[in-house]
């Protein structure tokens, strides 16, 4: 995968969990925040703040892919 399925992914799904993105790309997560950093470092993606779950109460989400990224219209 390169920087721009990536960019497509975020475009389309406008804002999208690090857990779905793994799941789309059937990648590494930390390998996935590395080139979700350069989108961020050019501005194009921010991530929003954590939260503690996933929004459910079954407690079985891992809280590092709970993360949320969108993506920033030009």
């Amino acid at each position: 995968m390169i920087l721009s399925d990536l960019r497509d992914y975020l475009r389309e799904q406008r804002r999208v969990a690090l857990a779905d993105i793994v799941t789309h790309f059937n990648m590494d997560a930390d390998a996935l925040r590395g080139m979700l950093d350069k989108w961020i470092s050019k501005g194009k993606v921010r991530k929003l703040p954590l939260t503690s779950s996933c929004g459910t109460s079954c407690c079985q989400c891992d809280a590092a892919l709970t993360e949320i990224y969108e993506w920033v219209d030009e």
